[in-house]
């Protein structure tokens, strides 16, 4: 297919051959459903079939090459990689606007004040009408638009001259390639290329994965602004098109005086009105507001949304609403007197690692948190902010002593954003996780294929004292009736119960001393941890809150061994001998018993007069996969992957999620991806769903 010159100008329409009109149909067809799908968000149409028409268009052009234009929906990604940006020289400057310091409300009334000065007007004349919109954090943008046709996209730059950046805008699907007749000849719309936070979240996941896969040259993006002006300034459009950038018009630059019975603007929000209308996305939020006082409502009311948004905005910003007076008022050093823009406090600042502290959940999961130098961010001092696990920290790099972007939005967690390495201190240690809890001084483990570090003194760790109690006392578990969250939380925080055997010395005075407990109540209780100290071994097993322990894994055990000494002595290759147990489940209930403090609390128990009834071990009956750990990949032909995950695991096999070394088989169907790849790339051994259930059979 010839590659179209993207910048000419559609010729004159001439006799339309069925084809040509089939093509033009389907086009507009597309720019309307394309425009309720993107613009609106209220999609009319199907995917597929919108799919379907897309295809139809594009099978039509490949065949009818001379019938391409450059505002058919097929141009949205085309042309081949630049070797550089061109660079343009804006008709009418992209000038910056004013940044009103003040972050509290009293920054609109001081750009009110300024204005009615500017004009001359005293206390007693009417209130000056303008339009509050949203600031975002992106890119500027200029579209300028020739004959109704996109002709050239172009940043910023200094205000004066941009980079021409045509074929990567025309892969946002918002902006128009084309505008209705009653466009003017010439029009440059303004406006604002950024990213929406759900796809820069994709877009850092899908960074992620290509990082752990080995790629080369690629990285995280430190926020939706850096994604969207990075995407913008690639020279390869088809790469730019995968950022999925969003875009927002606000205003206009050079343009030419409207054709006969098209628009003439008398304000700006009639402006935006019409830009809008000719499929333009304009900001919902967008509003009139009647002097200083509604300013400053629109200034609180965006700043009590901001972080339900989604998109990144950094302000709001207040336009005199009449474009005679926008006149009158003029310039002042290159920036408009009647226009502003008021921020927000800003939400990343900078600040130093005083250093990392290993914080201990309440399940037992160790979260490092950098201390910081106190700062203020977003409306609030900051001297905390987590680095998640070892692996986040690891790959920001964050050291004791380093200089540190922190970003906190609402009421969300402070976290470290980024390190600025240039401001190290030389030999500052890299951050490591400990071996042992900080708390209790119990083993840290790390399963395979987590990414959190936890305490492996359940029973002992005060840090999960209150956690390990409520799961002890479950219905499900031992059961201790009454015994809830607000209750522990008062016998812990008294120090009354400091481990789970202090719950069988509360004498009865002890619990009607608590807070809010009458006498009645305390007797109850006390009844319910009398009849507790009998249950079942299932229930005990399941109440001693092992990771991956559940009440069906824990019936298994209790089955298969009989006694809870077995249990307890038990060898991994012994527990994968259990039906419902694999080696995530063996390897966590070995870690669990491993703890000297684990036992001596299961022993207390005991002497506290916890008892069960006990029986032989079941009959072991070997399996055939028992042992062996499976991945399954791609789609079967016989077989669901629910199916073949069941069928291996009644056969005494495990099914992963990941392939690793450790991995024996890798089960692969059709369309089978990246599994497939790593098993090949570490010799594990790959078989179809045959080998699989001769392997099943036998």
């Amino acid at each position: 297919m010839a590659t179209p010159d993207l910048n000419a100008q559609p010729e004159p329409p001439g006799p339309a051959s069925p084809v040509a009109e089939r093509i033009a149909a389907l086009r507009e067809l597309l720019r309307v459903h394309a425009h309720r799908y993107y613009v609106l968000d209220e999609p009319t149409l199907p995917d597929s079939e919108y799919d379907k028409l897309f295809k139809e268009l594009q099978g039509l052009e490949a065949a009818c090459p001379e019938l391409v234009t450059a505002d058919s929906p097929t141009q949205r990604v085309g042309g081949k990689p630049l070797e550089q940006f061109v660079s343009v020289r804006h008709q009418v400057p992209m000038l910056s606007i004013r940044t009103e310091t003040d972050t509290e409300p009293t920054g609109a009334q001081n750009f009110d004040n300024r204005v009615r000065r500017e004009l001359g007007l005293s206390d007693s004349d009417p209130p000056i009408e303008y339009v509050a919109e949203l600031k975002f954090d992106g890119l500027a943008m200029n579209l300028r638009y020739e004959q109704g046709v996109l002709v050239q996209a172009a940043t910023r730059g200094d205000g004066e001259v941009g980079e021409d950046v045509t074929q990567n805008i025309r892969t946002i699907n918002q902006i128009p390639l084309r505008l209705p007749a009653s466009a003017p000849a010439v029009i440059e719309v303004r406006g604002e290329v950024y990213m929406r936070r759900a796809d820069f979240e994709a877009l850092n996941e899908r960074q992620r994965e290509r990082i752990a896969q080995g790629a080369r040259g690629e990285k995280t993006f430190v926020n939706p602004r850096n994604a969207a002006a990075g995407a913008v300034r690639q020279l390869d459009p088809a790469i730019a098109a995968q950022r999925h950038l969003s875009f927002f018009a606000y205003g206009v630059g050079e343009i030419t005086p409207p054709q006969a019975g098209g628009p003439v603007f008398a304000t700006h929000y009639e402006l935006l009105r019409t830009i809008n209308s000719w499929g333009f996305p304009v900001a919902a939020q967008t509003r009139i507001a009647q002097g200083a006082p509604e300013l400053i409502a629109f200034h609180e009311a965006i700043g009590r949304q901001r972080d339900r948004l989604p998109y990144d905005i950094d302000g709001v910003v207040y336009k005199v609403n009449s474009l005679a007076l926008q006149n009158k008022l003029g310039f002042v050093t290159r920036e408009p007197r009647w226009a502003v823009a008021h921020k927000f406090p800003a939400q990343e600042q900078l600040t130093t690692v005083l250093g990392i502290d290993v914080q201990v959940g309440r399940t037992g999961k160790l979260t490092p948190v950098a201390r910081l130098a106190p700062v203020f961010v977003g409306g609030v001092t900051v001297t905390n902010a987590t680095l998640h696990n070892e692996d986040e920290a690891r790959r920001k790099d964050v050291r004791v002593g380093d200089t540190v972007i922190v970003r906190r939005a609402g009421d969300v967690i402070p976290e470290v954003v980024s390190v600025l390495p240039e401001k190290r201190t030389p030999g500052a240690p890299i951050f490591s996780m400990p071996g042992a809890c900080p708390v209790c001084g119990s083993m840290v483990v790390r399963e395979e294929g987590e990414a959190d570090h936890r305490c492996g003194g359940g029973l002992f760790c005060p840090a999960q004292r209150k956690e390990a109690i409520l799961h002890y006392a479950h219905r499900r578990a031992v059961e201790i009736e009454g015994l809830g969250e607000k209750l522990v939380d008062q016998l812990v925080d008294a120090g009354v119960v400091r481990v789970l055997p202090d719950i069988y010395r509360l004498g009865l005075n002890a619990l009607a001393g608590l807070d809010r407990m009458a006498e009645k109540s305390a007797s109850k209780l006390f009844q319910a941890i009398k009849q507790s100290r009998q249950t079942t071994l299932p229930r005990f097993v399941f109440g001693l809150g092992i990771r991956h322990v559940g009440e069906a894994t824990a019936k298994a055990l209790a089955h298969h061994f009989g006694t809870l000494d077995a249990i307890m002595e038990a060898t991994q290759e012994q527990l994968l001998e259990v039906g419902d147990v694999g080696p995530v489940v063996a390897k966590s209930i070995r870690t669990f018993f491993e703890q000297p403090h684990n036992r001596e609390v299961v022993e207390q128990l005991r002497a506290c007069g916890v008892t069960w009834e006990e029986g032989e071990p079941a009959v072991t009956v070997t399996k055939p996969l028992s042992g062996k750990t499976f991945v399954i990949t791609g789609t079967l032909p016989g077989m669901s992957r629910d199916e073949a995950k069941d069928r291996i695991e009644a056969a005494g096999g495990k099914v992963a999620g990941s392939v690793s070394k450790k991995t024996d088989y890798v089960v692969a169907g059709a369309e089978a991806g990246s599994k497939l790849v790593r098993a090949q790339s570490l010799g594990v051994t790959v078989i179809d769903e045959a080998a699989l259930l001769t392997l099943l059979s036998r």
